[in-house]
């Protein structure tokens, strides 16, 4: 069963998908489009052109466990993505994955545009490992 995770950003958004057993994430592509629909048309167009079953989306959570502005506009945006897409949705917790990402890019020397071009699909990789690894120990 293929996964496609999501990291949902105003400007960019991260792609990434498991390996057919679920097992492992691999970084995909980065959506350039600031239209929610737009995004939304594209990740269902990736999610039937790669058999993925379920769409993983990072929800940004306060250190706290609450939901900010940020983690509403995703919550929009997972309502938006479930008009073009049959697949299960779920939302998951990605606290600090961005962080995670900039670290892994600042131990790699990975600078300027490349920078820029990869976070976001880097943030949705981790994402998508956190997810796999939860669901593979019994989740």
């Amino acid at each position: 069963m293929k996964v496609l995770c999501v990291d949902y950003g105003e400007s960019r958004t991260g792609i990434a998908l498991s390996d057919d057993l679920g097992l492992m994430a691999h970084g995909l592509e980065t959506i350039f489009d600031k239209s929610p629909k737009a995004v939304a048309q594209k990740i269902a167009q990736i999610a039937k052109l790669k058999d993925a079953e379920t769409i993983v989306i990072g929800l940004p959570k306060n250190m706290n466990n609450t939901l900010g502005e940020r983690g509403e506009k995703t919550l929009r945006f997972a309502q938006v993505l479930k008009e073009y897409c049959q697949c299960e949705i779920i939302t998951w917790d990605e606290r600090l994955s961005t962080v995670s990402a900039i670290g892994y890019l600042n131990e790699t020397n990975t600078r300027g545009k490349k920078r820029k071009t990869v976070v976001d699909t880097l943030a949705a990789q981790i994402i998508l490992q956190s997810y796999l690894d939860f669901k593979n120990k019994g989740g």
